[in-house]
């Protein structure tokens, strides 16, 4: 009986085969150092041709025009202790363009490989900066490495600002890049009421890079919206190589009172001050002259009647007494 007792103790201590080779599998993963969830732990991917961290490429950078093709090198270091295998494709405009020597590929423990690409240019590609990524996906997930390529030819720099709204306590616009050259854009902003300037800030960078072709939605925080205003949001944006464009949106800001006719009533006193502000004060008139009155139709008529005054008149004299003696 205690022998039967004891087999049946080690028999449900025994883990089944595929629970066993679960728990190895993930033993084996630990050990080598793999981070689920999040970045690996144990291999890189980055531009080839440096020999340590010091000489590695932040990204890799192509010149050429189109119909070329360009050659690089991707280097993948396995730092764990068992095999990697890691698959690689392109993303975005210039990664779509690379092929690389073998798309899947297993690098031994403490080994670094470097596998051959090619970047071709496509022959209908516009003149100007193109960018993309490099995607190595392996043990414990998947890195990313910038390709940035420059082809050769007229380059064409041209930025709009499009969309502007005020919505709440913010100001909405979209950035558009027209042309074939990456562009780094500044933005400057101001606002102005009717008695005056609400917000002016000055020209500043953006946290971003917009590629040729592409359009970003942004939002400029602006919490000290007026209660009771007229404004007009002016937004102007630049970037290099002379791109530049503006843009403006008006809004009317009237505050909710519990008195419908109190608000109307304020909006007309800004209305009745806005006029008078800017209402050109007359000049050069005084008051009305009095009217003359009419002129007699006859010497020494009176007016409104037919008969003449016969009367003296001191500067009327005939010609034949003006020289006569007394």
């Amino acid at each position: 009986m205690l022998t039967a007792v004891f087999a049946a103790l080690l028999h449900a201590l025994t883990p089944f085969p595929a629970a066993a080779a679960a728990a190895a599998a993930a033993a084996d993963d630990t050990a080598a150092g793999a981070a689920p969830g999040g970045a690996p732990a144990d291999w890189t991917a980055r531009p080839g041709g440096g020999a340590g961290d010091r000489d590695a490429r932040p990204y890799v950078y192509l010149e050429g025009t189109p119909g070329m093709a360009l050659q690089d090198r991707l280097a993948v270091t396995n730092s764990g202790r068992a095999p990697l295998t890691v698959r690689l494709r392109g993303d975005g405009r210039a990664g779509a363009w690379a092929r690389f020597a073998d798309d899947t590929v297993t690098v031994p423990p403490r080994t670094r490989a470097e596998v051959p690409l090619a970047l071709t240019v496509p022959p209908a590609a516009t003149p100007g900066d193109a960018s993309g990524e490099l995607v190595a996906t392996g043990r414990g997930g998947e890195v990313r490495v910038p390709v940035r390529v420059r082809i050769g030819g007229p380059t064409l720099a041209a930025l709009t600002v499009e969309d502007v709204e005020i919505v709440g306590g913010a100001i909405r616009y979209a950035l558009v890049n027209r042309g074939n050259a990456l562009l780094r854009p500044r933005l400057a902003v101001r606002v102005e009421g009717v008695f005056g300037t609400l917000l002016d800030r000055p020209e500043r960078p953006l946290p971003l890079e917009l590629a040729p072709g592409r359009r970003v939605e942004r939002t400029e925080p602006w919490p000290d919206a007026p209660a009771l205003d007229a404004v007009t949001v002016r937004l102007r944006v630049a970037a290099e190589g002379g791109a530049r464009d503006e843009a403006e949106a008006s809004e009317t800001y009237v505050p909710v009172a519990p008195a419908a006719g109190g608000g109307l009533l304020l909006l007309g006193g800004l209305a009745a001050l806005a006029s008078r502000a800017y209402r050109k004060p007359r000049t050069g008139r005084g008051a009305p002259l009095p009217p003359e009155p009419p002129e007699p139709s006859e010497a020494g008529a009176l007016p409104g009647t037919g008969a003449s005054h016969r009367g003296p008149d001191p500067d009327h004299r005939p010609l034949a007494q003006a020289g006569a003696r007394p």
